[in-house]
């Protein structure tokens, strides 16, 4: 039998470290769950996917949902073991070697920079149009992309607890006016019985273009893995982690599902339809908040829909940022990365370089004449959830793999069975955002293939990078996945 993995590992290294025992559940679970958005799911993702696969989306966003359960199972065993900002980096180290570590810590790392660098051309384009059409504000969409750039800038170069209480506020304002609308539509009823058709395997798994809803479906849990990017800034972290991975992915099924299905009670199975497959469909929630709640529904809505992607920005920016500090720490990146403020124990210089690459892109994109959604937002959302969906899937693999050689106490459904299961179901919803890409992007043609592209070569070149490292300079391979600092 191997040796076991001591519950906490430090090198005689002493790095830079994150401000210890900040973070209770309740926090953790916020960032996660702004990460996911869910009123810009609920208003973008519903329509899109009903019109590209049917009736069948609520059950398809507890299919994904079920999925990435039984993948934290595992997850969640194994975080007692990693404690390091890094997550995906370290999950991968430990699973299977410190090469495919580092190869998905470049693949992460690029797809949450692409992740918050479209978050800007969203917020961008929706405030501008929400401003104008409601206050008769015309300032061009960049205005409104800086401005969110440097509150994000701020506040993740000042206390991560800013951003905590900011999500908060954030996240509630959304949920709760989801949960209006949806208590009025069932109060009031709509124009057909209600039906619980929308669960039915037939129209989940079988139905044209079912595979369609998987894209939306994984994509509208991207950032869940957050709950381990926080795990040194976490109070008690064994207990915190846990606990805060299967509340959010409970959460975001449960409600995603349910307010989805509202949707088919508010038109009608076949009212639905004909909504997602008219020109307005993307107006589908507004509309029945207008219908259901009224004029001010509508209006509080299309406002939260900008400050829900802010919420998006500030979580994927912050879980960004310690991706960016702990490969700095580890030597893998510049070292000054790895350095965290001395007072606030922020990662503020991978913050500051992360706000400086999200400058230049909002600049370039402002500079060339190009849309800020179909142009800018778009292309890059794309690319960032094949990106973190391939790593959610490693990442997975590395969990079975870890407890294939010794399960540590823990039972074989936790370790193997439930974890392996969680693989083959990112690995077949990886497989189905590869082959309907054209779906997400809206293009045909090599375009795709060229977005796609940089997962594989990211992952394949941090491999290289690894066992050069290891014959070049031991020492240092050596202390990689190690550079915690102690409790």
């Amino acid at each position: 039998m191997p040796e076991r993995v001591q519950t906490l590992e430090t090198s005689t290294a002493k790095p830079d470290g994150l401000a210890k025992g900040r973070l209770g559940i309740w926090a953790i679970v916020f960032f996660v769950v702004s990460a996911a958005a869910p009123l810009t799911v609920v208003a973008s993702a519903a329509p899109t996917s009903m019109r590209m696969g049917g009736i069948g989306a609520p059950g398809a966003m507890l299919a994904c949902g079920l999925v990435l359960t039984l993948f934290a199972v595992g997850f969640t065993a194994m975080s007692k073991y990693v404690r390091n900002a890094g997550a995906f980096y370290v999950y991968a180290a430990k699973g299977l070697g410190k090469p495919a570590g580092i190869g998905i810590a470049f693949v992460t790392i690029f797809a949450y920079g692409f992740l918050c660098i479209c978050f800007y051309g969203f917020i961008g384009f929706f405030a501008a149009t929400t401003f104008k059409d409601l206050f008769g504000l015309d300032l061009p969409w960049g205005v409104y992309s800086l401005l969110a750039l440097v509150l994000v800038a701020v506040l993740g170069y000042r206390n991560i607890d800013v951003g905590a209480k900011v999500l908060a506020v954030l996240l509630t304002l959304e949920i709760t006016i989801l949960l209006v609308l949806s208590v009025a539509v069932l109060a009031h009823g709509g124009p057909e019985p209600v039906s619980f058709a929308s669960f039915s395997p037939g129209n989940v798994f079988f139905a044209a273009g079912s595979g369609s809803l998987f894209v939306m479906g994984f994509g509208a849990y991207l950032g869940f893995e957050g709950t381990a990017i926080y795990a040194e800034e976490a109070k008690n972290p064994a207990r915190t982690v846990p606990a805060a991975t299967y509340i959010a992915i409970a959460f975001l099924g449960i409600f995603y599902a349910f307010t989805f299905w509202v949707l088919t009670v508010a038109f009608g199975l076949d009212g639905v339809l004909k909504m997602a497959t008219s020109d307005d469909f993307q107006d589908m929630v507004f509309t029945a908040s207008g219908n259901y709640l009224g004029v001010w529904a509508t209006i509080v809505m299309r406002v939260l829909i900008v400050t829900s992607f802010l919420a998006c920005l500030l979580a994927f920016h912050n879980a960004c940022s310690r991706y960016l500090f702990s490969m700095g720490r580890e030597r893998l990146l510049p070292r000054a990365l790895g350095k965290t403020h001395p007072k606030t124990k922020s990662p503020f210089r991978a913050s500051a370089l992360l706000s400086g690459i999200a400058l230049a892109a909002i600049l370039v994109c402002i500079v060339t004449g190009a849309d800020p959604f179909l142009q800018f937002a778009i292309w890059t959302y794309a690319t960032g959830v094949a990106g973190l969906v391939f790593a959610q899937t490693v990442a997975a693999l590395s969990v079975v793999v870890f407890f294939v050689k010794d399960r540590r106490g823990h039972n074989i459904w936790r370790v193997i069975v439930a974890p392996a299961l969680g693989v083959l179901g990112l690995a077949t919803g990886f497989i189905l955002i590869v082959v309907n890409f054209d779906i997400v992007t809206g293009m045909e043609g090599a375009v795709n293939w060229i977005l796609l592209l940089p997962t594989p070569v990211l992952f394949i070149a941090g491999i290289v990078t690894g066992r050069v490292l290891k014959r070049r300079r031991p020492a240092h391979y050596a202390e990689l996945t190690n550079m915690v600092a102690e409790q």
